[in-house]
């Protein structure tokens, strides 16, 4: 028997889905162990998220991980209109753009969420390299869910790790 197709959610219907269990989650423990350890164990919890989906994004690439094929997935974060960004840059080793519009910050603030919108989302940018090939490093100095106009986001890859 032939397995049915996998459907793939939009990501903003995704994490809209995970915040809305998530948010019952982090009342309890913040309720039950404080703030600092409900945001450190969302904040773990989604980091391990990140990573794990990262490497299903770079299995599904076969492993070949570049920055070519890290750009070609950003369509599943973007669909629906989910963020509006322009490129600034873009090479084998550079992917440098701002996001003027973050769909995900918005949700996160109508859900109640903005106090973990960070964690929620945001965190998961970082951690996503980790996973889906070490070279490919982010830096980002502000972003739209801690009040800045625009996200800057400044990725690299490098060529001093070999890849996991």
């Amino acid at each position: 028997m032939s397995q049915p197709a996998r459907v793939e959610l939009p990501m903003i219907e995704r994490r809209r889905i995970e915040a809305n269990i998530i948010k019952h989650i982090y009342d309890t423990l913040k309720a039950s162990h404080g703030v600092e350890v409900a945001q450190k164990t969302i904040g773990d919890a989604v980091r391990a998220a990140a990573v794990a989906q990262a490497r299903q994004m770079a299995a599904d690439v076969g492993g070949r991980t570049n920055m070519r094929t890290f750009v070609e997935r950003q369509s599943a974060w973007t669909a629906e209109d989910a963020l509006r960004f322009d490129v600034l840059r873009q090479t084998d080793e550079v992917y440098d753009f701002n996001v003027t519009r973050c769909r995900y910050a918005e949700m996160y603030r109508q859900m109640g969420l903005g106090e973990i919108g960070h964690l929620l989302s945001c965190q998961r940018d970082g951690s996503f390299c980790e996973g889906y090939d070490p070279r490919l490093k982010l830096t980002r100095t502000q972003t739209i869910m801690q009040g800045a106009s625009h996200c800057d986001f400044r990725y690299r890859m490098t060529r001093d790790e070999p890849k996991a």
